[in-house]
């Protein structure tokens, strides 16, 4: 009886993807949205407290807030599989991104042109440690359409970081958005994390 390893039992390669940006610019949303399965969210209600600390000018109406990540999956054949890690986005909660962001292959910056400024953090953080991403315009209803040229100038982006209009709440939009990062994040020669344990 042969008891060595077969291929049948190969565990697939993990790829962890990172989606960041400003506090609510629909992070949550498109980590849900692409998710096979139903997604780990750990989000609490925004409160009295906050009111001094958190900057809510734009997303007025928004309830709640990520306090650690949200997490969702996507299998790709076999033996893929894409983990996305949503990331907090107010900076008080900033300090888990260097957890989130250890083995990723890469991170999607989610922008929301109403409140643009809100992602330079995220971009320097990914500048910084030379994480390859994307920068995805959220076209949410009512908002001021900028062209890809005048985002890339305000954000002072280099000529090679894509940038793509997407509505984080639909599931073929947020795909095109991760497809558009592997690939990038391969031409950079970023690789996979290898084989979960």
């Amino acid at each position: 009886m042969d008891f060595g390893r077969s291929d049948r039992w190969r565990l697939p390669t993990a790829i962890k993807i990172l989606v960041a940006g400003g506090f609510g610019a629909g992070k949550t949303t498109m980590v849900g949205a692409v998710s096979e399965t139903r997604p780990l969210r750990t989000e609490e209600a925004l409160t009295h407290a906050g009111v001094h600390v958190d900057d809510l000018y734009g997303v007025e109406g928004k309830p709640t807030t990520t306090v650690v990540m949200d997490f969702g999956r996507i299998t790709i054949r076999d033996d893929y599989m894409l983990y996305l890690f949503g990331t907090p986005g107010q900076e008080r909660f900033w300090f888990v991104w260097d957890e989130l962001a250890m083995g990723a292959l890469g991170a999607i910056v989610l922008a929301d042109t109403r409140r643009l400024a809100d992602c330079f953090p995220a971009i320097d953080y990914f500048e910084r440690r030379e994480t390859p991403f994307v920068v995805a315009l959220n076209c949410f209803d009512g908002a001021r359409p900028f062209t890809v040229g005048e985002v890339r100038k305000a954000l002072e982006l280099d000529p090679e970081i894509p940038i793509v209009l997407c509505d984080a709440r639909r599931r073929d939009s947020g795909r095109e958005v991760l497809i558009t990062l592997v690939e990038h994040a391969m031409r950079t020669g970023a690789q996979p994390v290898g084989t979960m344990s």
